[in-house]
């Protein structure tokens, strides 16, 4: 029989056999219990922990459901596989990240579980879980963002083992990146759909003080515009968004979207007629909202691919994933 530390936390707002559950895993995991172990039996597991018969058959089910344990009659519960536990870091959790993160657990092989963080670009919180999780998993995947201390940081975590995602900033060659383009992408996707842009009188960019979108973003908006005559402008506040007919907005803010179509409805304007709008980062309600909200995208289903190819071959990765401009009828 393989070891495993296992104290009920009564201060926890975890469930008694989910706690139960996430200690068998790390137990697996870290190697303490290791294939063809037996794991204690349910009764020796009520008795040590005081916990229920039905608490305990619980947790195994949940075990043998995931594979990581199979029952033999008569004899007990065993461990069947090596389970590889992984540390995903994201900033928050929006519509397009949970496209993300189904994505990146679609692909994963049954024995590989996920631990879920968020940072929400708090530094301090960034620095607390990273240092906290070092040497507990086998693989990193984090969402970094622009502060001086990442760097240092994301540095504790083994080249071999670190996969940054959506944002190359802060990293080195040798560390792996799955990431999209916030600048280049930007000019690109615009500059391909010039006569669309031109049929507007003017294009405003909303950058809210709020958001932690790249900046890149906004100097290749602003390029675009210069290089072709266009005539625009940049806002920053709320107060700021007065829509104009015949004017075309690019958001890079869900809830600056929500501002956007509350006027449209108040002013009874119609996206694509009397005002355009271009919004970042595909979700899966925009293409119904309206008949169809314009996004400038990366694939984040793609993303989550890599992440999960990365995770489960361990090959060095350097990937842009695409972004494109999905045309519908908000311009």
């Amino acid at each position: 029989m393989g070891i495993l530390n296992f104290t009920v936390d009564k201060n926890s707002n975890v469930l008694k056999f989910q706690q139960l559950v996430d200690a068998i895993m790390d137990s697996i995991s870290q190697n303490q219990l290791k294939q063809g172990d037996m794991l204690p039996s349910v009764n020796q597991i009520m008795k040590e922990c005081q916990l229920s018969r039905d608490t305990v058959f619980k947790a195994y089910a949940e075990l043998k459901k995931r594979g990581a344990v199979e029952s033999v009659p008569n004899r007990g519960y065993f461990v069947t596989r090596k389970i590889t536990k992984v540390f995903l870091f994201l900033d928050t959790f929006k519509a397009y990240k949970e496209v993300l993160y189904h994505s990146f657990l679609g692909n994963l092989p049954k024995n590989i579980s996920v631990d879920l963080h968020f940072h929400h670009y708090n530094i301090g919180v960034f620095e607390k879980i990273i240092s906290e999780s070092i040497g507990k998993y086998s693989k990193y995947v984090v969402m970094n963002f622009d502060h001086a201390k990442v760097p240092k940081i994301i540095d504790k975590i083994p080249n071999d083992q670190l996969l940054v995602i959506d944002w190359n900033t802060n990293t080195t060659e040798n560390q792996s990146v799955v990431y999209q383009d916030f600048g280049k992408s930007v000019f690109y996707c615009l500059s391909r759909n010039l006569e669309i842009i031109k049929k507007y009188n003017e294009f405003t960019f909303f950058y809210p003080s709020f958001t932690y979108h790249p900046k890149e973003a906004l100097y290749h908006f602003k390029k675009f515009c210069d290089s072709n005559n266009i005539k625009y402008k940049v806002i920053f506040d709320f107060e700021e968004m007065k829509l104009k007919k015949g004017d075309l907005y690019f958001l890079v803010s869900d809830r600056t979207l929500a501002r956007f179509l509350d006027q449209c409805s108040d002013l009874n304007f119609e996206p694509g007629k009397e005002v355009g709008v271009i919004s970042y980062n595909e979700t899966p309600m925009k293409k119904y909202v309206k008949n169809g909200i314009t996004v400038i995208s990366t694939d984040f289903e793609l993303m989550g691919q890599k992440a999960a190819e990365f995770v489960s071959t361990g090959k060095p990765v350097r990937f842009e994933v695409p972004t494109r401009l999905k045309i519908r009828s908000s311009v």
